[in-house]
């Protein structure tokens, strides 16, 4: 397994800087954003995809430092119903496939996205239960006409360009959790008549399991099972005792709000311990020693640079690095 890292924590810095700290850190990996919620700090995704002399100077970089790309990210809603936004997010997304490969990953990470109720909604409308009917019609509008559809095509543009798209399962879109991931995945492969191994799957991120009560060993179970545990995040959550009971976990206060939230992003270790991340890792293991586990830094309660040297510390701890050996004991 590799440790690398999210990039867009180190905005500001050149992306020399970017990977000359992470050798220091001794990781094997980077996650660079390329565009939507992410941003494109390191430099403009479509020159570079225009641009063979550009592409060949950031493989070097990674190279130079003994880093693999191990995704781009460009989290974004590209079935947003304000249709500026969805065809500004679905460029960027669209440009992150054709660039992937010349950069040196398969992996592009992004969003489901989420779209609104109807046709005639001009803000995203994220569903958590079936009832009034409405509900029910709204999700039935919203898969069957606009997701579905939608990760069809980009099913046939990831096969294309010989790249797997990673969802992160995150509320306040379609695609949320373990079941979501696996129904849009199992529906847009089929829609798509491709016969290959699924080419839409799962970036999966503990914290956002956390706090809706998923046990996040047992989604990589099952992701992994299926065949669509794609990449992993490193990001943990705390959820608060006092809080959480009294209130419940869907929690709308500001981030900043850390007296009252029912839960807050964590870095890791400092939200679970080891009890949690040395099983989930030995989980992602399972299903091949080829995974990397990004560090996420969105920790309120610390700088970048300590909350991510502390989840390097800590994680180095639980990683399992070596190949596994034939068993000795048979």
């Amino acid at each position: 397994m590799k440790l690398g890292v999210m990039a867009s924590l180190f905005a500001g810095k050149p992306l020399e800087a970017v990977v000359a700290l992470c050798a220091d850190h001794g990781l094997d990996a980077i996650e660079l954003p390329v565009g939507a919620y992410p941003g494109k700090h390191y430099f403009d995704p479509a020159k570079v995809l225009a641009s063979a002399r550009e592409q060949e100077r950031i493989r070097g970089l990674l190279r130079d430092h003994n880093l693999e790309l191990s995704a781009v990210a460009v989290h974004g809603n590209p079935v947003h119903p304000n249709r500026r936004i969805a065809r500004a997010h679905h460029a960027e997304y669209e440009t992150a496939v054709k660039l992937a490969r010349k950069l040196g990953t398969d992996v592009v990470i992004t969003f489901s996205g989420c779209p609104g109720g109807s046709p005639r909604d001009t803000m995203p409308n994220w569903v958590t239960c079936p009832w009034p009917s409405e509900f029910s019609e709204i999700l039935a509008y919203q898969w069957d006409r606009v997701l579905v559809p939608y990760w069809t095509a980009q099913a046939k543009l990831c096969a294309k360009h010989g790249v797997r798209t990673a969802w992160e399962a995150h509320p306040g879109f379609c695609v949320y959790n373990t079941d979501t991931i696996i129904r849009l995945s199992d529906r847009a492969m089929r829609a798509s008549g491709l016969r290959s191994k699924p080419l839409l799957g799962a970036n999966l991120d503990p914290s956002h399991l956390f706090w809706q009560g998923i046990d996040p060993v047992l989604a990589a179970r099952e992701l992994g099972e299926r065949g669509l545990l794609f990449h992993c995040h490193a990001k943990d959550t705390e959820l608060d005792r006092h809080e959480g009971p009294l209130n419940g976990y869907l929690d709308a206060r500001p981030y900043t709000d850390l007296r009252h939230r029912s839960w807050t992003f964590r870095t890791c270790g400092y939200g679970h311990g080891h009890e949690f991340w040395k099983p989930f890792i030995s989980m992602i293991r399972r299903y091949g020693n080829g995974h990397t586990l990004s560090i996420e830094h969105e920790d309120a309660m610390m700088s970048v640079d300590e909350g991510f040297s502390r989840a390097v510390n800590f994680l180095r701890e639980a990683m399992i690095e070596e190949s596994a050996p034939t068993p000795w004991w048979t």
